[in-house]
């Protein structure tokens, strides 16, 4: 049926353009050509879907390929620039470019289609092979200090979502600057879709096999869309910390770090984030049995050795 219609389509076109061409042998390039070419091209395309439509439910057949389709109406496109430009455009140049702006027109259309009928191929990390800790805990809970320790004993690439996306947002000419600090300043989450991007690159880019991922997700987007497109995580280190303590811990280090959310205003809009919208993904994980907990109250050098007692349960410190 799909051949029946490209036939009557093809016949009835080029009918009219035969017409058209005797009429003017010296018919110039002009945009009208362009449109009956965009024009004839889409009718290829509503035709075999109509055709694809009008079969009977009772037949199991399958419809035109979008290759099939991608094929067809660059052939019939050709055709049509052969007969329109003989006698126009002798070197060809114009025409080349107009039958390549129309090739590629139709071939968006076929990856369109392609996309939308294809699955998803799935995490870009086997989790069988490679190892992802979510590193979660409230601002200042001590996430980076306690995760440069664990670099160093068990062999580690340390992730921070935040310095990605501080140093994107300082990476001259990056179109994310103005975006990145203006969620940073008021203490939001960035769209998952940069965040992500930038972690799927840095783990690609490092070649390791084991990463701790500190301070992400902060949501459940971030965590589900995450696990569905790079590697589905191990488990939750989650420490715990007191608000109070969180914020002295960061209004003292803000007096040296220069960073933009080290500010009485910025680090309370961090807490309501982290209690509203972080705090939730670390329920959902602890009701998985996912989470491994670590109170903060303590020094760091005993953080530490609580954190790598539940290391050693689960990782061979040698490897």
């Amino acid at each position: 049926m799909f051949r029946s219609v490209i036939s009557r389509s093809f016949a009835n076109k080029s009918q009219l353009l035969r017409s058209s061409v005797s009429q003017q042998t010296k018919l110039r390039v002009s945009p009208r050509i362009n449109s009956d070419v965009r024009q004839f091209s889409n009718s290829i395309v509503r035709s075999a879907k109509q055709a694809n439509k009008e079969v009977p439910t009772t037949e199991v057949k399958q419809g035109p390929s979008g290759a099939a389709i991608f094929a067809v109406a660059t052939i019939v496109a050709s055709a049509l620039f052969v007969v329109y430009g003989k006698e126009a455009d002798p070197k060809g140049k114009e025409l080349e470019a107009k039958k390549e702006e129309v090739s590629k027109e139709v071939s968006k259309q076929v990856e369109v289609q392609k996309t939308a009928e294809t699955p998803s191929s799935g995490p870009a990390f086997n989790k069988e092979e490679v190892t992802v800790i979510f590193v979660l805990g409230g601002p200042g809970a001590g996430k980076g200090t306690q995760s440069a320790c664990l670099v160093k004993d068990f062999g580690f690439v340390h992730l921070s979502a935040g310095d990605l996306l501080r140093e994107e947002a300082s990476r001259p000419g990056s179109e994310f600057h103005d975006l990145i600090n203006s969620y940073i300043k008021e203490g939001k989450i960035v769209p998952h879709e940069v965040t992500i991007a930038l972690l799927r690159k840095a783990m690609q880019a490092s070649g390791a096999k084991r990463f701790l991922v500190d301070g992400f997700p902060r949501a459940m987007d971030q965590a589900l869309e995450f696990e569905k497109s790079v590697c589905e995580c191990k488990f939750v280190l989650y420490f715990e910390c007191p608000t109070e303590e969180m914020e002295k811990r960061l209004l003292k280090r803000g007096e040296s770090s220069g960073r933009l959310d080290d500010n009485i205003e910025s680090i309370r809009k961090r807490f309501d984030t982290f209690k509203n919208t972080s705090f939730p993904v670390i329920e959902h994980y602890d009701n998985l049995g996912k989470v491994q907990k670590v109170s903060c109250m303590a020094s760091p050098d005993q953080v530490y050795r609580n954190t790598k007692t539940i290391f050693n349960k689960l990782f061979d410190e040698h490897k």
